[in-house]
């Protein structure tokens, strides 16, 4: 059976005796009753730690996370990059690594402490793992500084058979009195949302002593930016191998703005990857930039070590991101790097130089190499404007079958189509689309060098690719078809879209959900596929849970035999529609619903 990590807010009735503030939809439930004298005063975690679970690979009897004497190895956490004291940046949250020795106290068995935590944001994020052999949870108590306080539930997948497609990082052994075992470790970032606009004053922990608290940060919204362009990572594939070179990576912007940063991750690795340098420019031509490449720079730095399973974004930079136009992101990578997360499907060309730091070249001559993918970046945000929708979806999202470096994809048109208008907020639109991407299934375990990029499940991915994207507002799922052609049922496809909406409604974003389209003549398109498919599709349209349906199944049916594709619209595979229908599917869309 699938196990899930994401934590979820559970709306409860705290005290019977409380004034309730009515809240919006799926936000936490919010009491007005001021903390009693008698509640705890709140310490830093640190000095709630109870339970020792990192250990020397020497001295493995010193740490004991388990209660069977198992533990993780803290010189597997420093290959990871996951120092004492080292903060690391997950899902958008700042978090720090426990600044403690092996054998030293480095967590905190979740047992109703209260834990002083400060500042304003969208979550509550916490660095956990669950000892119990499944699924851990219990239901804590955020403390507003205005004396409100709101409800949570946190669920922790356990740290030997959690999920890997949602863990943070997974280290290769397990340290025991008896010696070591070759199996993975695994922990885990989750998020729960807060009272948008209050400030956190202090959290109390669930009750539940299986489930282990490493860190805990709120986690800043991202007011003030707009995502302009995204990419989800699919895999972690073997890349190059790159040694002492520069990638200059092509990418297009939908929204534009006075200010811009990057995001880089890297996602479902095992060891850090070192950054030397990175640069912005607009595009000439291929690899030309319009004009000098401007420097980023990391909390100051020229460049960065992004630990295994973190993110890195630059600082914010002064620098006019034209809407609609095409960047040049170059970064150095001064080490060997034989892996890395990429979004396979990119549609584009972009560079690799040969030998040298070749971010801020104004010259494309020492660009020798081309690739079609987009390793490590993962995300460009503009200063300012009104927030992003994030498109959830498949190869169709993801531009397979639209003309190469012609930003064709269905994303595109719609963006263009937000900026030619003023009836609605011109958003950013953010296309996590994954080719061959699933809603219940994974194509890659996440975890391990693969050469499946198809991703995990958008179940999986939702936390990372929606719920922690730069000022998502909305979120348009248009996914279900490599379900159906892959066995699964109606049912677990309706299943899986339900969990997404409520997910994503729990953290205040809109959600508006497309209707699968045709597919006879595809060799897995049979009859019985297509009669799931239908039956997708009749759940979607009632619009039970969500706020809005785009029905591309009619737009892009055949009226006089609705199970295939308009030719007019089709690619000639019979599942992809080529540019034509694929512009009919952004221009069918009701801005309104966005």
């Amino acid at each position: 059976m699938r196990r899930r990590v994401w934590g979820t807010a559970v709306v409860l009735a705290l005290l019977s005796a409380a004034v309730t503030v009515p809240a919006t939809a799926g936000a936490p439930a919010v009491s007005e009753a001021s903390a009693s004298p008698a509640e705890k005063r709140p310490l830093s975690l640190e000095r709630l730690f109870d339970n020792t679970a990192v250990s020397d690979d020497a001295r493995p009897g010193e740490a004991d996370f388990d209660g069977s004497g198992g533990s993780l190895s803290a010189q597997d956490l420093t290959a990871a990059g996951w120092t004492p004291g080292r903060s690391l940046t997950v899902q958008g949250a700042q978090l720090a690594w426990p600044r403690r020795a092996a054998g030293e106290p480095d967590n905190v068995r979740a047992d109703g402490q209260s834990v002083r935590v400060g500042g304003r944001g969208d979550a509550l994020a916490f660095l956990v793992a669950g000892t119990g052999g499944g699924e851990e949870s219990g239901t804590g108590v955020v403390r507003y500084t205005n004396g409100s306080r709101s409800s949570y539930r946190l669920t922790a997948s356990d740290w030997r058979g959690g999920p890997l497609a949602t863990k943070a990082v997974a280290l290769p052994h397990i340290n025991t009195p008896g010696g070591q075992l070759a199996e993975k470790a695994r922990l885990y970032v989750v998020t729960v949302p807060l009272v948008q606009g209050r400030e956190v004053a202090s959290v109390e922990l669930p009750r539940n002593t299986d489930l282990h608290v490493f860190g805990l940060s709120v986690r800043a919204d991202s007011r003030g930016w707009t995502g302009s362009w995204a990419a989800s990572a699919s895999g972690y594939t073997a890349v190059g191998p790159w040694t002492d070179r520069t990638l200059r990576l092509v990418v297009h912007t939908s929204a534009g703005g006075p200010r811009v940063r990057i995001r880089l991750d890297n996602t479902f690795a095992a060891t850090p990857v070192r950054i030397g340098s990175a640069t912005v420019a607009v595009q000439a031509s291929g690899a030309s930039p319009r004009s000098a490449p401007v420097p980023l720079s990391f909390r100051g730095a020229a460049g960065t070590e992004i630990p295994a399973g973190a993110q890195a974004f630059s600082d914010p930079l002064g620098f006019d991101v034209p809407a609609d136009a095409n960047l040049l992101v170059s970064f150095h990578l001064p080490g060997t790097v034989t892996a890395a997360p990429v979004h396979s499907l990119a549609v584009q060309t972009s560079y690799v130089s040969t030998p040298g730091d070749h971010a801020g070249d104004g010259a494309p001559d020492a660009y020798t190499s081309t690739i079609t993918n987009w390793p490590l970046l993962t995300g460009v945000d503009v200063g300012g404007g009104p927030g992003s929708v994030v498109l959830l979806g498949d190869s169709i999202t993801d531009g397979e079958k639209s003309t190469r470096d012609a930003n064709r994809r269905w994303p595109n048109v719609l963006a263009a189509r937000l900026l030619n208008q003023s009836a609605v907020p011109r958003y950013g639109v953010l296309n996590h689309g994954i080719s061959a991407n699933r809603v219940v299934s994974d194509r890659y375990t996440g975890d391990g060098v693969s050469t499946d990029t198809g991703g995990v499940s958008a179940l999986h991915r939702l936390e990372r690719d929606v719920l922690a994207q730069t000022s998502a507002r909305t979120v348009v799922v248009f996914q279900g078809v490599n379900d159906v052609r892959w066995g699964a049922s109606a049912e677990q496809v309706v299943a899986g879209l339900r969990e997404i909406a409520e997910r994503a409604r729990a953290r205040g974003l809109r959600v508006v959900v497309a209707t699968i389209a045709p597919c006879e003549g595809e060799a897995r398109c049979t009859a019985a596929v297509d009669a799931e498919r239908v039956g997708v599709n009749q759940w979607i349209r009632s619009g039970d849970g969500f706020d809005g349906v785009l029905d591309f199944d009619a737009v892009l049916r055949d009226p006089s035999h609705p199970a295939r594709m308009l030719p007019t619209y089709d690619s000639g595979d019979h599942l992809h529609p080529g540019d034509v229908g694929l512009a009919a599917l952004a221009e069918s869309v009701d801005l309104r619903l966005l």
